[in-house]
């Protein structure tokens, strides 16, 4: 059975992956899906940068702006939801390209990463935080030696997690990812990257963003937000750096210098991410004359991908 092509444009925030993705669609007559984990959200259309209606130039953008912000979604989430709508984009005869900078997203739904069925045990849990770190540590290890040699003693979270696994289910962690592991991806993905060598044109370019989110109502956005903030949008950067000077501690300009800061070290984490992945083709914008040649080029590896016949 061949599997479904994908395109998936990734990069660091601020790099022009929204622009590319939509330039994808109309050279290849793809749709997008968004794949940002602070997008998908209602109200905050601001700080998360969510694509306008201009910046869309018709091409269809599912994912995003469509969740209330005391909603809760994981990664597992995505992964039905994506599915569903490659489904339907192919159907149409379509090119579904995903983009976005959320890779726990990303490659959770490209690599068919099935998350464990077990439901969190609230009670159980309780009793199992009730007991010493080393009394934890050392059960895991008589019941799942191989998911002991993988996490840190310390990293209670985690320990207790996979003796809930196990407790709940009868089987061990290690024993319910192997089985996740076997199944196959029904996609078949061609990962574009964008981003700069240069680091900072793209720190200048988020310099930029700021700026241009403040023009376009930044603060009165995160002033409604947090007026109840659901945990959700506390989170997203861009709110939680206004909460100081709306109470008074600190000025608007050092809570700006706060946002840029924060989405620079988001930045650095998302290049770190995707770079971990050595199938993404790289398109560097300092590269280029203009972003048109970029386009194309990254334009002709998606066009060539497409022609591909499947091998396996």
């Amino acid at each position: 059975m061949s599997r479904m092509k994908v395109i998936a444009v990734v990069g660091p925030t601020a790099s022009g992956k929204t622009a590319l993705a939509v330039q994808l669609a109309r050279m290849l007559g793809g749709e997008v899906i968004g794949a940002d984990s602070m997008q998908i959200y209602r109200g905050m259309p601001v700080a998360t940068a969510a694509p306008t209606v201009q910046e869309c130039m018709g091409v269809p953008y599912h994912l995003v702006g469509f969740l209330p912000q005391t909603a809760a979604f994981s990664a597992a989430d995505f992964s039905r939801l994506a599915a569903e709508k490659v489904t339907e984009i192919t159907a149409r005869g379509h090119v579904p390209i995903l983009a976005g900078g959320t890779g726990l997203f990303i490659d959770s739904f490209l690599k068919n990463i099935v998350f464990s069925p077990v439901q969190a045990d609230a009670q159980l849990r309780a009793r199992l935080a009730g007991q010493d770190k080393e009394t934890l540590y050392e059960t895991l290890r008589r019941i799942d030696p191989q998911a002991a040699e993988k996490i840190h003693p310390n990293n209670v979270r985690r320990v207790i997690r996979a003796l809930e696994m196990y407790y709940t289910s009868g089987e061990t962690k290690s024993a319910l990812d192997a089985r996740a592991a076997a199944q196959p991806s029904p996609y078949s993905p061609c990962y574009i990257g964008i981003d700069y060598r240069d680091r900072s044109r793209l720190y200048a370019r988020i310099d930029r963003r700021v700026d241009e989110m403040v023009a376009n109502g930044l603060v009165e956005e995160a002033r409604r937000v947090l007026v109840s903030p659901a945990k959700t949008s506390a989170q997203a950067i861009g709110h939680k750096e206004l909460a100081p000077y709306f109470s008074g501690e600190i000025t608007l300009e050092a809570a700006l210098e706060n946002i840029r800061r924060e989405t620079r070290r988001y930045a650095k984490r998302q290049q770190t991410w995707f770079r971990r992945n050595a199938g993404i083709h790289w398109f560097y914008a300092d590269d280029y004359a203009d972003v048109a040649e970029l386009y194309r080029a990254a334009g002709a590896t998606a066009k060539e991908f497409l022609n591909e016949k499947e091998t396996d």
